[in-house]
Formats: structure tokens, C-alpha cells, sequence
């Protein structure tokens, strides 16, 4: 555990060693949730990195709503695959 600060506009540095560990260089974007009244960021991986990810989903005849959600589990697979 270590101790960072909160600027004024929300910022926070993510110390480097953790970064290292989680592979986070890699990404330029991450998602910020709010789960248990904790923070949890998670990396987005490139994008044209997960082309096919969907491959062997049936998506034809899915409402929108429903494809999301199956792109948000594959690309949250992914990347926990590769951690």
C-alpha cells in the first residue's frame, strides 16, 4: 500500500511501481468505477488489439443494449487474460 494525493481537480498519480506491475504504460485510457465505496480503475486496452473479440458471439438479431454488454464482458476477459 502506499500513500498518494488528491490534487485539487481530482488527479491522482498512480505510483510507478504499481503502474509497472499492472502493466498500465501500455494504455493511454482506463475506466474509473465507483464498487463498495472503493475507486477501481481498470485499463482499456488498444482497441485494434481486440479485433475479433466477438468472433464466436451470435450477435445477429441482439438489440444494441445486448451486443454492449457482451463487448464489455469480452474486452474485461481480455484484458484479465492478460494479467
Amino acid at each position: 500500500m502506499q500513500i498518494v494525493s488528491i490534487t485539487r481537480q481530482g488527479q491522482v498519480t498512480i505510483p510507478a511501481p504499481i503502474r509497472k506491475t499492472l502493466g498500465l504504460n501500455r494504455y493511454p485510457k482506463a475506466t474509473v468505477r465507483l464498487e463498495d465505496k472503493k475507486i477501481i480503475i481498470e485499463p482499456i486496452p488498444d482497441l485494434l488489439k481486440l479485433g475479433g473479440i466477438l468472433k464466436n458471439k451470435k450477435i445477429k438479431g441482439k438489440s444494441v443494449k445486448e451486443i454492449i454488454k457482451l463487448e464489455e464482458e469480452a474486452i474485461a476477459a481480455a484484458v484479465s487474460k492478460k494479467h
